[in-house]
């Protein structure tokens, strides 16, 4: 009975940890952008510009969409 337990336990652990997941873009901050477009495009410089540009829009429209349903505060 008791190794059930600790079976059960441990497969609990290893779901648990297979489930979590990584920051994408939408949750990132506009500064991390830069940084992701470096690790996702390290040789080229045009598709990092560009990744980092559409990331920047994402952030800024889903930022503005927030203050527009009042959920967040303007400074």
């Amino acid at each position: 009975m008791l190794r059930n337990v600790f079976l059960a336990a441990a497969a609990t652990v290893i779901l648990a940890g297979a489930t979590m997941t990584a920051p994408v873009a939408a949750q990132a901050g506009h500064a991390d952008c830069h940084k992701m477009a470096k690790a996702k495009y390290p040789a080229d410089r045009k598709a990092r510009h560009a990744y980092k540009k559409a990331c920047k829009a994402h952030y800024k429209g889903e930022k503005t969409g927030l203050l527009k349903g009042g959920l967040l505060k303007k400074n």
